[in-house]
């Protein structure tokens, strides 16, 4: 997420309730998760497992719970709790908004494009043209849709990210600042959820196509012309390149890349990446003419030692 203006490292600091290390000027442009993170901006860490990575990362705060030597042309915020802060900033710079009436005033819908009976379109919304969103659907504040999309009866885009920490009390949940964009000649199901981005956007790309009941997670980014099939299950911080499809049931783990062109077979778990223009299948995921070789071989076995 970007600020509204460039703040200095001290404001920051007094914001989140931090010490800081680094000129007090130091300039902060925005905040973001490690996997979108850009020059200016802050990342967080509180765990010595992934120290190195978000201090060698493209962020140049890092808000971390242990003084550490700063690097070069970087600065750091040190804070007990660093996910709390980051919190903090969510708060601070993208509070809750209420809504007061179905579609909101700030909400901007294009030309000819028709809004159903019952559906809610939240703050700073905006829709394109010649768009057709069917009753009961949900449209959280600040998703952006291109023109001619379709949007099915009770999908809902923009709910918070799934991304939790787990303390002695309970499960703390990390504030989602980020949204939704819907590219050109979208088709979205009946009953599909899409989560925003925790700091960024959770992005569906021209001419997908999605059937119902599908899930896609917080800071996805599923490319051009894709096909994913009903109740497939997509996880957090997945690419999906272009030209992927994804047959019914299938179902992703976090922070893996789906490449080019690739066809996951139905009730796939997609356990890791996988490269471009083959075809998958099974769990954990191999390319399909090997997993099914390897099935029949295991048949084959079983009928031999019956003998």
């Amino acid at each position: 997420m970007k600020l509204p203006r460039i703040y200095s490292l001290e404001e920051i600091s007094k914001i989140v309730n931090a010490d800081f290390i680094g000129p007090a000027s130091f300039p902060v442009e925005g905040f973001n998760e490690i996997h979108v993170v850009e020059k200016g901006d802050i990342v967080f860490v509180d765990h010595p497992k992934y120290y190195t990575k978000a201090l060698e990362s493209k962020a140049t705060i890092v808000l971390i719970n242990k003084k550490v030597k700063c690097p070069q042309g970087k600065a750091l915020l040190i804070s007990k709790d660093p996910f709390t802060a980051f919190n903090v900033l969510t708060r601070y710079f993208k509070p809750f908004q209420e809504s007061s009436s179905t579609i909101a005033e700030t909400a901007k819908i294009g030309g000819n494009s028709v809004i159903q009976p019952n559906c809610f379109i939240g703050n700073n919304v905006e829709i394109g043209d010649n768009c057709l969103i069917h009753a009961n659907v949900t449209i959280y504040d600040g998703c952006k849709i291109g023109n001619n999309v379709t949007i099915h009866s009770g999908s809902i885009l923009g709910a918070d990210a799934f991304y939790y920490k787990k303390r002695i009390e309970g499960y703390d949940k990390l504030l989602s600042s980020g949204s939704v964009l819907i590219e050109d000649n979208v088709d979205i199901g009946a009953l599909c959820t899409i989560d925003k981005g925790v700091s960024s956007n959770t992005t569906i790309g021209q001419g997908t196509k999605i059937d119902n009941q599908v899930h896609v997670g917080h800071d996805t980014t599923i490319g051009e012309m894709c096909l994913i099939a009903s109740q497939t299950g997509i996880a957090g911080c997945v690419i999906i390149e272009d030209g992927v499809t994804l047959w019914g049931q299938v179902g992703t783990n976090s922070g893996i890349t789906i490449g080019k062109g690739a066809t996951i077979l139905g009730q796939t778990g997609v356990t890791k990446s996988v490269k471009g223009g083959k075809t998958y299948f099974g769990t954990p995921v191999e390319e399909s003419r090997k997993k099914l070789k390897e099935m029949a071989e295991i048949k084959q076995l079983l009928r031999s030692q019956k003998k």
